[in-house]
């Protein structure tokens, strides 16, 4: 069995439980059966950082991005993303998107113009979109239609239903972390069960968002095995099947 970590924050994991070593790191994932990992780019400030993570571990892909919440960070350019996603082992555009819990819609332009250049970069350079949506879905929607958007992920998936199909009609996949597991998210795992099989992925988010049983712990790329195992009980199938399914999916959407 394999499992892949479509979204995972490496470059910002505390190693203090693994000794300061990435490699111990990975070693405890691949315990859990988690094998790959897209390392997800938050600023251009780190992406080297990030990039360089990927270079040194044959099974780690890097993105190169700018988080909508990063109000501080060097504006990226779409000419700027083309440059560096055509580095080796980059294989997506983003965490871009939305976040209107941080900051005000209304107060957003910057967030909207920042997120239309990844999409404008992810189209020319035909590399799938990471996209982050909090409290921001129609406008998500919208401005993926409107850009012609036809490649990505919604990363993190919290939403309703209706932002999901909307999405899924747009040719994206749905990713589940974490909240996955949550008591008090019900309503996801009715959405999870209705997902096409062929668009399901699986995440961490680490160090964030960590999944029962030790939720309220750091978070690792390894609990990503509590994320599939839990979206193999909503949807009444094997670990095993989903494991199958999202790690094709992966290879399919960033490897097409």
């Amino acid at each position: 069995m394999q499992i892949v970590d479509s979204h995972c924050h490496i470059d910002r994991v505390d190693l203090e439980a693994f000794g300061g070593s990435v490699e111990s790191m990975l070693s405890h994932a691949k315990e859990l059966s988690v094998n790959q990992f897209l390392c997800v780019c938050i600023d251009l400030e780190h992406f080297d950082q990030v990039h360089n993570l990927a270079l040194q571990h044959s099974n780690i892909y890097a993105s190169v991005g700018v988080h909508p919440t990063e109000i501080i960070s060097k504006e990226p350019s779409v000419e700027k993303l083309l440059e560096l996603s055509s580095s080796d082992r980059v294989i997506a555009i983003g965490e871009t998107g939305l976040d209107y819990f941080r900051v005000k819609k209304d107060e957003a332009d910057w967030q909207r113009d920042r997120f239309r250049c990844h999409i404008r970069a992810s189209n020319k350079s035909e590399k799938p979109l990471i996209i982050h949506m909090r409290e921001s879905k129609e406008d998500i929607i919208d401005i993926l239609q409107k850009e012609n958007a036809h490649s990505g992920v919604m990363h993190c998936f919290a939403e309703d239903w209706e932002t999901a199909k909307a999405a899924l009609d747009l040719g994206f996949y749905i990713s589940f972390s974490g909240i996955l597991t949550f008591n008090n998210a019900n309503d996801l795992r009715e959405i999870a069960k209705k997902v096409p099989a062929d668009r399901l992925l699986v995440e961490t988010d680490s160090p964030y968002l960590t999944p029962a049983p030790y939720r309220g712990k750091p978070n690792s790329p390894a609990y990503t095995y509590y994320v599939a195992e839990k979206l193999a009980e909503v949807r009444n199938t094997s670990i095993d099947e989903i494991a199958e399914v999202t790690t094709t999916n992966f290879k399919n959407l960033f490897f097409p």
